[in-house]
Order: structure tokens, then C-alpha cells, then sequence
């Protein structure tokens, strides 16, 4: 009798039982569901660190604190629901309105020089004729990697006259020595700080576009006889358009949002309120005086203003695209 291999166990009479494959049913609903296994570390972040604080925000911004006699003891200070007493009290409120007008007097001179700025560089890196490319676009990105704290602070003892530079030299020449924490100026020296700033990452984003772009359209306008500024003019410019208004919609946004210069310069300077911008409001409002609800009103406030204005360009914006590819 043939004898089974070493390490083969004899099977007397029992036969193994097949292999079950899985119906095409059930392999389709597990590949459908798998997609959400990878999703959920990401959903659980998003659902505790983004929309519980949303959440807890909305709530507080509809209640108030109840102060019973001299609010002292157990049981004196209690929360009470506000309604809309707290959003009245934000949209009619005359600092939050003054903040929002310097503020966008503040992205009046920022967006638009730092897009052009950063337009230029990108367009001038995308020359054959530059040199030391990666040198120079190091050096324009390189402003962007300082935190802005930093960079304000800096700037804010550059613009002092008796520890800047500047002013030592404008006072050797004879030269008049500005002002610039006070008044107009000091719109232009915050407004410095942030083209300072932001112009490298508006430039990286409008570059690498350029750089997508293929060759064979710069070779056919070579050969119509244009120039590199007519390319630049007529060519780079419109097949770069959705990478403008990316930037553009992200510099309008982080204008909204301004509070690390003002915030920074303000110990330097007497022209500069803790309530400059909304954002310095809030912050007021909630850690100096207290009032976490009415800050938190204001808060969803801007937020609510910030995602119109956003939306209302995007739609505009989204509509000149459509109207341009359409002609």
C-alpha cells in the first residue's frame, strides 16, 4: 500500500470541504464600503477639531450670561438663552463696522499689489533669458516660510525711527524721517508686511502653472513674430487665469482674517486699537472682556460674510470663465 508523503495526515473517509468563494454581490458591496474605511480617520478629525467647535460656536452665540444680584455665590452667574440679542448687538455695533472699513482699505493696497507682484516674478522666471532661476525663486519664497508673528515683529522695529536703519540713513542724508505707525502710513507699513509675505506662495502657485503650460503654444506665437511680452501678454496670462483667482480668492480671504500684524505692532505704536479688525474684536471681546458670547456672534458673523463674498466671487468669476470659453 502506497504510503502518504512525511507531514501529509491520512484522511479515512472524510472529505475536505471546498473553498467558499464570495458571490459577486458581496464582493461588489465590500469594494463599495471600502472607500469609507480610508475616509474615517480623516472624518473623525474633520467632526472634532472643525465642526464640533462650529457647533459649540452657533450654540454660544444664542446664549448669555444671567447675573442675579451682586453675582456672587453659588448658582448667581447662570447661561440663558439670547436669541438674536447677541447678533442685534454685533451687526449694529460701531466698531466692528469701523474694523471692517479699515480692513478692507488694508486689502485695497494688499491684494492687488501682492497679485501683481507675484504675477511679475512668475512671469519673469519663465523667461529663457533669466538666470539663476532656482536661486531667485528661493529668494522670493523664502519671505513666506517666516511666521507672520516674526515677520511683523521685525518689521515693526524696522519702522521705529530710533532702532531702524532706514532712518539713521534718512537722517544722515538730511532726508525727512516718516511716520509710519500713525495715520495713513501705517495702512501702507501693515500692507508691506503682508506683500512681504505672501507674494512667494502667490508666485509658486502662478509658476507652476506656467510651467504646465506645453511648449508648443510658446513656439506657435514664436513664430506669429511675438514678442516675449506679447506671449507674455496674450498667452501666459489668459491660460493662467484659474490659477489667478485661486490666488486671488485665498489673498481676499487671509485679508478678512488679518490679525497677526495688528496684533503685533499694536505695543509699538498708539494708533492702532484692540479693535482694529474684527478678528482683534472678537479676541477682545472673549479674552479681555469676557463676553464669549458675544464674541462668538460676532465670529459666525464674519464667518457668514466671509463665505458670501466668497461664494459671490466664485460664481462671478466662474461665470466670465464660462462666457469667455463659450466665445
Amino acid at each position: 500500500m502506497t504510503q502518504p508523503p512525511q507531514g501529509v495526515r491520512r484522511s479515512y473517509g472524510v472529505k475536505a470541504a471546498p473553498y467558499d468563494l464570495p458571490s459577486p454581490t458581496t464582493t461588489l458591496k465590500r469594494a463599495r464600503s471600502a472607500p469609507y474605511f480610508f475616509l474615517l480617520p480623516a472624518a473623525v478629525l474633520f467632526a472634532l477639531f472643525f465642526a464640533l467647535p462650529i457647533g459649540y460656536a452657533i450654540r454660544l452665540s444664542f446664549h448669555k450670561i444671567e447675573i442675579k444680584g451682586l453675582g456672587l455665590g453659588k448658582g448667581a452667574r447662570s447661561e440663558v438663552w439670547a436669541g438674536l440679542e447677541n447678533y442685534t448687538s454685533a451687526l449694529t455695533d460701531s466698531e466692528l463696522g469701523a474694523g471692517a472699513l479699515r480692513v478692507l482699505g488694508y486689502g485695497a493696497v494688499v491684494v492687488p499689489v501682492m497679485l501683481g507682484l507675484a504675477l511679475f516674478f512668475a512671469l519673469l522666471l519663465d523667461t529663457e533669458c533669466v538666470r539663476a532661476r532656482s536661486f531667485s525663486r528661493l529668494a522670493i519664497f523664502l519671505p513666506y516660510a517666516v511666521p507672520g508673528v516674526i515677520a511683523a515683529l521685525l518689521w515693526g522695529f524696522l519702522y521705529l525711527p530710533d532702532v531702524s536703519p532706514f532712518f539713521y540713513v534718512l537722517d544722515a542724508l538730511g532726508l525727512p524721517q516718516p511716520d509710519l505707525m500713525d495715520g495713513t502710513p501705517l495702512y501702507l507699513a501693515m500692507a508691506n508686511i503682508a506683500v512681504w509675505g505672501g507674494t512667494g506662495f502667490n508666485m509658486i502657485v502662478i509658476y507652476t502653472a506656467l510651467r504646465s503650460l506645453p511648449a508648443e503654444v510658446y513656439e506657435a506665437a514664436k513664430l506669429d513674430g511675438c514678442s516675449e511680452f506679447q506671449i507674455a501678454l496674450r498667452v501666459k496670462i489668459p491660460m493662467v487665469a484659474p490659477s489667478l483667482v485661486l490666488t486671488f480668492f485665498f489673498s481676499v480671504i487671509a485679508t478678512l482674517q488679518v490679525f497677526n500684524e495688528p496684533t503685533t505692532l499694536r505695543p509699538l505704536t498708539n494708533g492702532i486699537p484692540t479693535t482694529w479688525s474684527p478678528l482683534m474684536k472678537v479676541y477682545n471681546d472673549a479674552f479681555t472682556g469676557g463676553n464669549i458670547h458675544a464674541a462668538s456672534a460676532t465670529a459666525v458673523v464674519l464667518a457668514l460674510a466671509t463665505f458670501v463674498l466668497s461664494f459671490a466671487l466664485l460664481r462671478l468669476s466662474t461665470r466670465r470663465t464660462t462666457q469667455g470659453a463659450t466665445r
